[in-house]
């Protein structure tokens, strides 16, 4: 009986998928763990291309110049930019490398032939088939440089602590019994040839599980050291706010008592008094920018920081730990040495969140004390303007009735001369008599004629 196939989709399924389908499928199978076989030995590099840890197309450019650099010393095609994952069998050794979105890592694993004692598993690790030069090359980028021995002894733990001793340069051992038959052990610390050391001892891991551990401790050494970038921008913004600090109480004790000068009210204040204010603003508004850049500054750091130090956590949750007694396990050393720094990063961006948020208060409340005293002023302005148009119109009436007076005057001149010639021309009429009569017509004529013509200009 012939075995059916499942239906599948029509041959041209490209036009009926999501552009995204087949990327996002393969995202989550884009990181696999290298499979690793004890015994065997790694070296690990974390390569920190970017230099303000922004998020740049220019470190994903820089981070697979490296890698084709590398790749063109062993005669192997480098894979293209879009590439996040490459692994390759160069014989000698086997090569992993990741991108991220700030460094790039490489992990370098060799097997060994034979078990060895750690202390000589740590002299044979892959470093030795890595070109000088390319390592030159990463001057200045190496974030993290780490070897690896993957144990498989089936030495007690305790005796094995013991031994210990001789690949571990610190005096502080940490590490723990993992998952359900594994071990780790480091000191966290550089030692004398440049690099971090971790022992991880296979004693009864399933199937894949060795590189899973392996990759989760180097993810926790890479994630700690990322976190970590944040502590010196703390360190660098901490005078700088306590500056802005102390300027903001002095310009605030300035506002305060900004009104001790003699004035009563706002309405007593004249308009050269609101020069100190304008002058407190404008002080306000740089000490506002010079916070809004610190934040600029720092803000993507510190962000950064405590996202790396939730991985870091996660990661550590993930190795499942049990305590040996007088040991610190992983989880209790970065509680301890890697919570403080955190938590001053964690600090230090709430205090210029605060610290912006005083500012822009002030700012609010200065601004509003300014408008109050401006709008003061134009009242008293506007009032001023009042007083002014009521002079101009008392002044007016004045010069009106100077005004009837004067065209009576010239009036009664004029009907005078009209009739001294009536007069010569021989009609009977006493000319001074008429005229003192006409006076007071003339004058009720002038006086009605001017208020008729002001009633209509009114009235328009």
């Amino acid at each position: 009986m012939s075995k059916s196939s499942p239906p599948s989709l029509p041959t041209r399924s490209s036009s009926i998928n999501h552009a995204l389908r087949i990327p996002l499928a393969a995202e989550v199978h884009s990181r696999p763990f290298l499979r690793l076989a004890t015994p065997e030995s790694l070296t690990y590099f974390a390569v920190y291309a970017s230099d303000d840890g922004g998020i740049k197309m220019s470190n994903f450019v820089a981070q697979h110049a490296f890698l084709a650099g590398f790749c063109a010393h062993f005669g192997v095609a480098a894979p293209t930019v879009e590439a996040r994952y490459f692994f390759h069998d160069f014989g000698r050794f086997r090569l992993k490398w990741e991108c991220h979105t700030e460094f790039a890592t490489y992990t370098f694993a060799a097997p060994n032939e034979v078990a060895l004692p750690v202390a000589q598993a740590f002299a044979r690790v892959p470093l030795q088939h890595i070109p000088q030069e390319w390592l030159a090359s990463l001057q200045g980028k190496i974030m993290v440089a780490a070897h690896v021995v993957l144990d498989n002894s089936g030495t007690p733990t305790e005796e094995f602590i013991g031994e210990l001793g001789a690949v571990f340069e610190g005096g502080l051992l940490v590490g723990s019994p993992v998952l359900q038959g594994g071990e780790v052990w480091t000191d966290f610390l550089i030692q004398a040839d440049g690099f971090s050391r971790f022992v991880v001892r296979d004693a009864g891991l399933r199937a894949q599980q060795a590189g899973s551990l392996v990759q989760r401790v180097l993810e926790i050494e890479t994630y700690r050291m990322m976190a970590l970038l944040g502590l010196p921008y703390a360190q660098r913004a901490a005078p700088t706010l306590s500056t802005v600090e102390g300027e903001l109480a002095r310009l605030t004790a300035a506002m305060v008592g900004i009104d001790d000068t003699g004035a009563d009210s706002f309405s007593e204040r004249s308009a050269h008094d609101t020069d100190p204010e304008q002058e407190l603003l404008g002080d306000i508004t740089r000490l506002a920018a010079r916070v809004e850049k610190l934040s600029l500054d720092n803000s993507y750091r510190f962000s950064a920081s405590q996202a790396y130090f939730r991985l870091v956590n996660a990661r550590i949750e993930e190795l499942r730990e049990r305590r040996i007694e007088g040991i610190p396990t992983v989880g209790e050393f970065m509680e301890r040495r890697l919570s403080p720094a955190m938590n001053t990063c964690s600090a230090m961006a709430s205090r210029q969140e605060s610290l912006a948020r005083r500012i822009a208060h002030t700012n609010d409340l200065l601004r509003t004390r300014v408008g109050i005293v401006q709008e003061h002023q134009n009242r008293r302005i506007l009032q001023s303007m009042n007083r002014r148009a009521a002079q101009q119109l008392q002044l007016q009436q004045a010069v009106e009735g100077l005004s009837v007076v004067a065209i009576s005057y010239y009036s009664v001149g004029l009907l005078s001369y009209a009739g001294k010639a009536a007069k010569a021309a021989g009609l009977p009429i006493n000319v001074e008599v008429a005229t003192g009569l006409l006076v007071p017509v003339i004058a009720g004529c002038v006086w009605l004629g001017l208020r008729r013509l002001h009633q209509k200009m009114h009235a328009d």
